[in-house]
């Protein structure tokens, strides 16, 4: 696909725009989620969707190491323009939550090597290349499940999730639940599973939001399909 972009923005440009846009407050409510950057990210995307896709700024752009940039990049970018290597190399040197997750999320879920990552990265000795792995496992089990052992999912969930480090634990929680929500024949023992280990039971949840409990979550979310199915 041709990039269709405004020609000749540089670097320096961009990294210029960000510096103006940076808010002391935003910058307060990011670094408290462990994200060291003060711009809103409504400003952010409006950014992106000015400069459109262009990948070799989106690359240059990531190389900076700046949170903001990089989410940036991550927005401009052509998911299906990174190989295999190179979005590894890049997971690993994402720093902070939301420049993992957008990756993932945004990104590497698009890519044709997604799977072959989905497989190296569960099996990672790092917790944070592993819930990327999670990540992408959870996508598979809500929208392509097919060639998924579930029952030996839950077998791992149900031996490593208590213990495991916090991203990681959120990535094999999701996964849970997705299990649970998506697969009725392995609901019960989802549920069970989660019951049994209690992982996010306290985690406080605003009004009118599902807890990520998965108990509750998956009761809610199957609630919910049942009310637009009927």
């Amino acid at each position: 696909m041709a990039e269709t972009t405004p020609t000749g923005t540089t670097v320096a440009e961009v990294m210029a725009e960000l510096a103006g846009l940076e808010d002391p407050r935003a910058r307060e409510v990011n670094e408290k989620h462990g994200d060291d950057h003060g711009v809103n990210l409504g400003r952010l995307r409006a950014l992106a969707k000015r400069l459109k896709t262009q990948q070799e700024l989106a690359r240059r752009l990531w190389e900076t190491g700046d949170t903001a940039a990089r989410l940036l990049a991550l927005l401009i970018c052509r998911p299906k323009a990174f190989g295999h290597d190179e979005l590894d190399a890049m997971l690993r040197e994402a720093r902070t939550p939301k420049v993992h997750d957008w990756l993932v999320n945004y990104v590497v879920k698009k890519n044709p090597h997604s799977e072959e990552l989905r497989l190296a990265w569960s099996a990672d000795p790092d917790p944070a290349v592993a819930a990327a792995g999670w990540a992408l496992t959870a996508e598979r089990v809500s929208r392509k499940p097919e060639g998924l052992d579930l029952a030996g999912l839950l077998d791992v969930i149900e031996a490593e999730m208590k213990g495991a480090p916090d991203r990681l634990q959120w990535a094999m929680n999701n996964c849970l639940a997705q299990i649970g929500i998506e697969h009725a024949e392995h609901r019960a023992r989802a549920i069970g599973i989660g019951e049994r280990l209690e992982v996010l039971k306290d985690y406080p949840t605003s009004p009118g939001c599902t807890s990520p409990f998965a108990p509750v979550w998956i009761t809610e979310m199957v609630r919910r399909q049942s009310g637009r199915a009927s």
